[in-house]
């Protein structure tokens, strides 16, 4: 059984160009939520997907100022995380959870 909180942690996959090709590397890149911490990250991976994760790295896009229609707005920060897995571990994105 596994833990909601687990999918409060991963948001959602993201699926570019460049974590096309990060997937190449044995790699699969997620939407996370902006206070998770790398272990709390690699927890849930390996809990919801059963794989083993070798490694953790994040990013945070921090939020643009955009305007619509005349009006300012302003995006919020995204925090992605791009998880390596080990070797014979793989993820498929395409098919969801």
């Amino acid at each position: 059984m596994t833990d909601p909180n687990l999918y409060d942690i991963i948001r959602a996959p993201v699926i570019t160009e460049k974590a096309t090709y990060a997937s190449e590397n044995n790699q699969v890149v997620f939407r996370v939520s902006n206070s998770a911490t790398k272990p709390e990250i690699k927890k849930a991976v390996e809990a919801l997907f059963n794989v083993k994760v070798k490694s953790v790295n994040t990013l945070v896009r921090k939020g643009k100022t955009k305007r619509f229609r005349g009006l300012q707005g302003r995006q919020k920060d995204v925090k992605n995380a791009v998880i390596t897995l080990e070797e014979g571990h793989a993820i498929d994105v395409s098919t969801g959870l």
